[in-house]
């Protein structure tokens, strides 16, 4: 194993909208394969028809896309392992399922949906196995002509997978160690369906990744009952030395009470399970997205590997560069990893802080323009470096920072009750003839000599301070009095002041 080129896989199905548990499987991969100068496949499984949705497809490749998880291979990446769409590997996979009927390893079965049914109704916790295998309608129990005859008439029938008892099944687990499961527990498992002549997920994936050349099958704790069987398909087909080795990551646990994160965790409490906003083809609903909802990618990435993984460090900000040098997957988790959702905006609002305010400006200017507000790059920069450690989100800037842009047209309540007594009036009419006999308005040289004033006249520089935030902004928030005076200017400042003091009156 340690020879050959490390080759994962990400292999979603085009169901539906990409859940944020499968995205933090890709990202384990992705850091998996970075890390060790290998190689990440994008697959598609979409063997089971019924389940398609049109659009997944694309909306998964732009989401990866969006995060900045890159693939080496795959669909609509190229690649000398394809075609990488299941759907387009018919050919392929009959040519296995002919060697397992051959060699005994599969048989074909015809029992119905209601024989089975039946069946399950007569015997408590039935399943298709060694034991009961002789009860049912299949090619072990059927003389070869009558089996030919249904099939070259055309019955429909299933292969299943032989399994036999009495064997321990050791699957070799990167995170879990040695699991040992008894054969006697495991079913005859579908591989292949007459009916669309196509493979199940067992036999498809098997094929594909022994094809494909995977060295590594991380995936999702999910998939650990369905592991044995693998293991003994890689033996029917004598593929031992081949074999992967697994990696099954723990389930992300709801927020808050007990099991899987869902989507309705979501709606419930307010977060996103979906990288992307997604608009299902069939129902109309639109779910929200990570994107969409205002997050960096790097936050979202960052919360992610912490999931269920942690360096052993107190840090918490990682590059995506930084991750692969750290990542280790033999120090995942067993256990489940709880969706801590508020930790990923702690994470949103340490990126915003992080980015520069140059960068931020960026994405807030059409945000500002969009208000009917024409200001340059240079003065939206000048807000953001004032403001951007108030906020969580980019989108939240606006309702914080408006003031700066427009002037208010309504004073607060309950702010002017509390900030803006008797004498305010006079002594803002005071403050303004004191800012207009000033040629430098500077920050510097606006608080010099206001300060100055305050302490000459007695007055408490609370209620000064106060009384002109509510002038300028309209209620008490915002920055420094200097930091807004200063950015308003001098005719914008004396026109809010004068304002303020004609509104309010007494």
């Amino acid at each position: 194993m340690s020879e050959r080129k490390v080759r994962v896989r990400f292999a979603p199905s085009p169901t539906g909208a990409l859940h944020i548990g499968g995205v933090r499987t890709a990202l384990y991969n992705y850091l998996f394969a970075k890390q060790n100068g290998g190689e990440l496949i994008f697959r598609i499984e979409d063997t089971d028809s019924s389940r398609f949705v049109p659009g997944a497809e694309e909306y998964i490749i732009e989401s990866f896309r969006w995060l900045g998880i890159k693939f080496d291979e795959g669909v609509s990446f190229g690649g000398s392992h394809g075609p990488y769409r299941q759907s387009e590997r018919r050919a392929i996979y009959k040519k296995y399922v002919d060697q397992l009927l051959d060699e005994g390893r599969a048989y074909i079965a015809f029992d119905t949906p209601e024989e089975l049914e039946a069946k399950r109704t007569e015997i408590k916790n039935f399943q298709y196995d060694a034991h009961t295998r002789s009860l049912m309608r299949n090619s072990l129990t059927m003389p070869k002509e009558e089996v030919d005859r249904l099939v070259a008439d055309g019955a429909q029938y299933v292969v299943r997978f032989k399994v036999e008892p009495g064997e321990d099944v050791h699957v070799h687990d990167m995170i879990r160690g040695d699991v040992v499961i008894k054969s006697d527990i495991l079913d005859d498992k579908v591989l292949y369906k007459s009916a669309d002549e196509l493979p199940t997920y067992h036999l498809a994936n098997i094929v594909d990744d022994h094809l494909m050349e995977v060295t590594h099958v991380i995936r999702g704790e999910e998939w650990l009952p369905s592991a044995p069987l693998h293991v003994l398909l890689y033996r029917a087909f004598g593929w031992e030395d081949t074999m992967p080795r697994f990696a099954h990551l723990p389930l992300l646990l709801k927020p808050d009470g007990k099991g899987k994160l869902s989507k309705r965790d979501g709606d419930r409490l307010g977060f996103p399970v979906f990288p992307l906003e997604w608009h299902d083809p069939k129902t109309g609903e639109v779910s929200r997205g990570y994107r969409e909802e205002g997050y960096f990618p790097e936050a979202v990435i960052n919360f992610l590997a912490l999931l269920g993984w942690n360096p052993g460090t107190e840090q918490e900000l990682f590059t995506l560069d930084e991750l692969v040098k750290l990542f280790d997957i033999t120090k995942c988790s067993k256990a489940g990893a709880r969706f801590d959702y508020k930790k990923c905006i702690w994470f949103n609002h340490e990126y915003i802080l992080r980015k520069s305010n140059e960068e931020i400006a960026g994405l807030f200017a059409p945000v500002v323009a969009g208000n009917g507000v024409d200001e340059p790059l240079e003065r939206v920069t000048q807000v953001v470096a004032m403001m951007k450690d108030r906020v969580d989100f980019v989108k939240e800037l606006w309702p914080l920072c408006s003031f700066f842009f427009i002037p208010p047209t309504e004073y607060d309540e309950k702010t002017v009750r509390k900030r803006w007594k008797a004498d305010s009036p006079q002594v803002m009419a005071e403050l303004a003839d004191v800012l207009e006999s000033l040629d430098d308005f500077s920050l510097d040289n606006q608080e010099r000599v206001v300060m100055a004033w305050v302490e000459d006249k007695g007055y408490k520089l609370g209620d000064v301070m106060n009384a002109f935030r509510l002038a300028l902004v309209g209620i008490g928030k915002g920055p420094g009095m200097f930091d807004i005076s200063a950015f308003l200017g001098k005719e914008e400042t004396l026109r809010r002041l004068r304002r303020a003091i004609a509104v309010l009156g007494n």
